[in-house]
């Protein structure tokens, strides 16, 4: 997507069908992925296999490498942000349904308040803020405490709670490597500080799995179809497509628009989760993520900064 070319609509509808419903879809496709792959290796083919893609075609065009600095910064950042923010979600996974899953990540825009010092001064004297933050909170809380059947399995429902917290704390890295993105950004591209940070946090998983004995056990025979299959459709769709439209809407149109996404990514999730894996979903899951989106719908009433900010990527 070229900055230089006005957008067309139909661009424009393409762009946000994809943040709306592939980012939505990704938590399904996790579920299946990880079904023969272990998280941590399964991250690390999706997060290498993009940032090779989106790195070479960047050096082909003729952009400028990295400095050191850049390099650096963009290391940091995309460890913070897609290990926290994406890998989290594929870890808890293996505990928590997909659309579980989907809802706690919904509570994302919260930590931007919590953490963003810069802004306090206006975010706590804003009883809207809030009062949305509460909301969300609330629900996360109803979420995590009263969930007691979403993966019956034995092996699995004793650490449910271990997949909740994996998300929120996997929620504070990626808002954490989000705002010193935002306040110290590197100087390439979007694209091209994409890549680095795939890159790097495809290598972080690498070693992760490696040292922690994942791959050891990990054969590539013993991968389903629909586990490959899966992993291309995240790698594309979810870390090319999707993340691009997401970058060049944020050029376009403002913050609090291209966020919207965060109303839809769960319904789309929960749809796909019991219409697909067949994923129970109760009164309380419903009521839990009405609660966290009208939080959300009131942090988003009052925003005192339009300056894009990057949200949670599954």
């Amino acid at each position: 997507m070229n900055n230089s070319v006005p957008a067309s609509k139909s661009t424009v509808i393409f762009a946000f069908a994809a943040i709306y419903i592939i980012w939505g879809s990704t938590y399904l496709a996790i579920l299946f992925a990880i079904e023969s792959i272990p998280p941590f290796l399964m991250s690390a083919f999706r997060f290498l296999g993009a940032g090779l893609i989106l790195y070479v075609w960047k050096t082909c065009r003729g952009e400028q490498q990295p400095d050191f600095s850049s390099f650096g910064k963009n290391a940091i950042y995309g460890t913070l942000m897609l290990v926290g923010g994406t890998v989290s979600v594929t870890w808890a996974e293996q505990y928590i349904s997909s659309s579980i899953a989907a809802i706690i990540v919904t509570a994302v825009p919260f930590w931007f308040i919590v953490l963003d010092k810069r802004q306090w001064s206006f975010y706590f004297s804003n009883k809207i803020i809030i009062t949305g933050l509460f909301l969300g909170f609330v629900g996360v809380v109803m979420l995590v405490a009263f969930n007691r059947h979403d993966r019956p399995d034995s092996l699995v429902s004793g650490k449910q709670w271990l997949g909740a917290l994996a998300i929120i704390l996997g929620s504070i890295a990626w808002t954490s490597g989000s705002l010193l993105s935002k306040y110290k950004p590197a100087n390439n591209s979007v694209v091209m500080n994409a890549s680095i940070q795939l890159l790097a946090a495809g290598f972080f998983c690498t070693m992760v799995s490696i040292f922690s004995g994942e791959a050891r056990n990990f054969y590539f025979v013993n991968v389903t179809f629909d586990a490959w299959l899966s992993l291309f459709y995240l790698m594309i769709m979810g870390s090319l497509v999707a993340y691009l439209s997401y970058l060049w809407l944020l050029k376009i149109r403002p913050a609090a628009v291209v966020s919207s996404y965060v109303y839809v990514n769960p319904i789309v999730a929960l749809l796909l989760g019991t219409l697909i894996a067949r994923e129970r979903i109760t009164v309380l899951h419903l009521s839990a993520l009405v609660i966290i989106l009208t939080g959300v719908l009131f942090v988003n009433m009052r925003k005192i900064d339009t300056k894009p900010k990057k949200l949670a990527l599954p």
